[in-house]
């Protein structure tokens, strides 16, 4: 099985010398990292394949991981998606999406054929109106289990997740309406950070501390440019970097970024270049890591 989270990741990053510990660069997150890039295909299957960076960036041929996971054409968002491994030939893969006006929740195991043991199963409706979904998980002692929605009025919803699964503690905060996409750079105790682009072409950081009320705080990275790309993906690269790629559904191109530790507008972002591979499914995500050997991220 290929495996583009885990052992190899984290071999990856030793061979930067990005490891924690080690003397990476605050300022910069530069060679040797990948983003673990995830899809939905047209016909329901979930793809996986790793974009690496470096000058060029390289993507290996992306595969199949779980078949007939949805049925064909019917996701239209996807959270990021939890995939451990048995470190052989298993891949153990949960996350949510919503599918028309309804939230699912996806939870299956599956070996080197693709063929998928478990299923999805329906948590509720209204979701119709939303555009973005995001999960974000911490623990230290004790669990922080966050989900973040976009409504298409611009309002963020975040709620929280019990260990049984239960969504509760809904809140939320208006002013995203101008928002194309979402990445989650940092994970906390005590805050979520995304990197977000808009439709006018700037980027920003929302910052969201974990108390009540919600109230986040935005700041911005960059004025213009980001306008072209309906899709970011973000994964950690070294202690305090970030490899960011944005995909332009237009051109079905994506493009590769090192972003530093986010700081507002004195960010250092470095573009690595465009990747070689298309990107044609309909729907995009992140692949986070569901092994014991999981970090939360730590670019802001």
């Amino acid at each position: 099985m290929i495996k583009i989270l885990g052992t190899t990741s984290a071999a990856l990053l030793i061979a930067a010398g990005l490891m924690p510990g080690t003397a990476a660069a605050k300022t910069s997150a530069v060679g040797g990292c990948s983003v673990a890039v995830g899809s939905v295909t047209a016909g329901g299957d979930h793809r996986e394949q790793g974009v690496f960076s470096g000058v060029p960036p390289t993507a290996p041929a992306s595969r199949i991981l779980g078949l007939k996971v949805y049925p064909a054409g019917a996701v239209r968002v996807s959270s990021s998606m939890s995939r451990g491994d048995d470190g052989i030939s298993v891949a153990f893969v949960s996350g949510y999406s919503i599918l028309g006006d309804a939230l699912y929740f996806a939870n299956y195991s599956t070996g080197e054929n693709g063929v998928i043991d478990g299923g999805v199963k329906r948590v509720g409706g209204g979701w119709g109106p939303f555009l973005s979904l995001n999960e974000t998980t911490y623990y230290d002692g004790v669990l922080r289990h966050n989900t973040y929605g976009l409504r298409n009025d611009g309002t963020l919803f975040r709620w929280t997740v019990d260990k049984g699964g239960v969504w509760r503690s809904k809140a939320s905060a208006p002013g995203f309406a101008s928002v194309k996409s979402m990445a989650l750079i940092s994970s906390t105790k005590t805050y979520d950070t995304f990197l977000a682009n808009t439709r006018g072409g700037a980027l920003y950081t929302i910052h969201i501390p974990a108390s009540a009320p919600m109230k986040p705080i935005v700041k911005q990275v960059r004025s213009a440019t980001w306008q072209g790309f309906e899709t970011l993906l973000a994964q950690q690269c070294g202690q305090y970097g970030t490899l960011l790629l944005g995909i332009d559904r237009d051109t079905h191109n994506g493009y590769l970024y090192a972003v530093g530790h986010a700081t507002g507008t004195t960010t250092v972002i470095q573009s690595i270049g465009k990747v070689p591979a298309t990107f044609t499914d309909p729907v995009y995500f992140h692949w986070t890591d569901g092994n014991a050997t999981f970090k939360p991220p730590f670019g802001e």
